[in-house]
């Protein structure tokens, strides 16, 4: 036991590690996009094509988790996503074609999809999951805050490709710890299981399940599909504040890039921040999950709004990081009241229907803002996430109304 318990404890590192790489990975695109589409001699609406591909392999990806996992193994699977994200990372290091750019975005989207599905599927059947999960998005976060910075830093100093051949070979030693460090097939621990399922690693599901009647029982449930919409345009407004938040300021509030770079680190910071602070504050309030959330709304929207408006840089510089403060915790509140709004068999099924869903947020809505900052220039792109808070609030009202405990306390397991 104790020498199951180490490699669980090394595993878990492992998955937190890979977590902060991946919230690099994610938000170096803010900085590298722009410098990208110099290079090409393309627009931001081609560019934004890479969206959509990135998406289309995140989502095969999260379509084949299961079949991975039950064929191969946690360890196995984690190697193998590894290994595709660092192919397509590389590809990316050698400055291919503009259309091979484009399909590598295929392999990129895959191997990050199974590698969050695969650890978070892993650290689910931990005890002590709840906390666990929280700490793993918070990583991602310290990436996020980190990956901007980091890729400013390069990009002073030579090209952008050089950004993605130090993430593709970063990622090569945290695959060989997957291999080193995680197990190949399920293991039972030998504690008393709680109450909530905790005390069970999980490598497969326990009891294989008939995919097609459960995607369809789950697309019936009108709460389901609501915040799974919710969650596609969070998603969308999130990635285009990511993505095009450097040009924007750039473009409109005339920064540096270096000044622009930080900025947007300061938007990342903010949603880390978020959802550390929002939720423990809103439960020593004794708020609703319910209200919490549309106090969230309501701060994006109003922060969206002064944003907009202000003409001084430094002003936009504070309200990037506000939005990325109230933007925080809704993703993970959407995934927390899902038991709220379907049986508890469906709940898996739930959560990877909102998952996947909001894959389609996050490459269409950036892709959207990138074509009007085209069309009628960047300034647009805080009235059109703006606009999109108000539509989120529209949807959040209809989602608690579905909720079977809208009374529900905001607060930290």
């Amino acid at each position: 036991m104790p020498l199951f318990a180490h490699r669980v404890r090394a595993s878990v590192v492992v998955a937190y590690v890979a977590f902060v790489l991946t919230g690099v990975s994610a938000s170096v695109a803010a900085v590298v996009l722009p410098a990208q589409i110099v290079d090409y001699g393309v627009d931001r609406r081609t560019l934004g094509i890479t969206f959509f591909t990135f998406s289309a392999g995140f989502f095969l990806a999260g379509a084949t988790t299961g079949w991975l996992m039950e064929r191969l193994g946690t360890r196995l699977a984690l190697v193998v996503g590894s290994l595709a994200y660092v192919a397509g990372a590389l590809v990316m290091a050698t400055r291919p074609s503009f259309v091979a750019l484009v399909v590598v975005q295929l392999l990129a989207g895959y191997g990050t999809g199974i590698v969050e599905s695969v650890l978070q599927a892993y650290l689910a059947g931990l005890p002590s999951q709840t906390a666990r999960l929280n700490l793993l998005h918070g990583f991602f976060g310290v990436g996020a805050l980190i990956g901007p910075l980091a890729a400013t830093w390069v990009l002073d100093r030579t090209e952008w490709t050089v950004v993605w051949l130090l993430l593709g070979l970063l990622a090569i030693p945290v695959g060989v710890a997957y291999a080193a460090t995680f197990p190949n097939r399920a293991e039972a621990l030998r504690a008393d299981t709680p109450p909530d399922g905790a005390g069970r690693l999980v490598d497969v599901p326990e009891t294989p399940m008939s995919g097609t009647r459960l995607i369809a029982a789950t697309a019936r449930e009108t709460g389901v599909v609501l915040a799974a919409v919710f969650l596609t345009v969070y998603v969308g407004i999130e990635m285009s504040l990511g993505n095009w938040g450097v040009d924007y300021l750039v473009g409109h509030h005339d920064l540096s890039t270096t000044l622009a770079g930080g900025s947007v680190s300061g938007y990342w910071l903010g949603l880390t921040l978020g959802r550390f602070i929002i939720s423990p504050t809103a439960a020593r309030l004794r708020w609703t999950v319910a209200r919490m959330t549309a106090v969230c709304l309501l701060g994006v929207v109003v922060c969206g709004a002064l944003v907009s408006v202000t003409p001084v840089g430094a002003g936009a510089t504070v309200g990037f990081a506000l939005l990325g403060f109230f933007l925080g915790p809704l993703f993970p509140t959407a995934i927390a009241v899902v038991p709220e709004l379907t049986s508890p068999r469906l709940v898996p099924s739930a959560v990877g229907l909102m998952n996947a869903v909001s894959v389609i947020g996050g490459s269409a809505l950036p892709w959207l803002a990138g074509t009007i900052g085209d069309t009628v220039g960047i300034w647009t792109l805080l009235p059109f996430a703006t606009a999109l808070a108000l539509v989120q609030l529209v949807l959040w009202h209809a989602v608690v109304r579905r909720m079977r405990h809208p009374e529900l306390l905001a607060h930290v397991d």
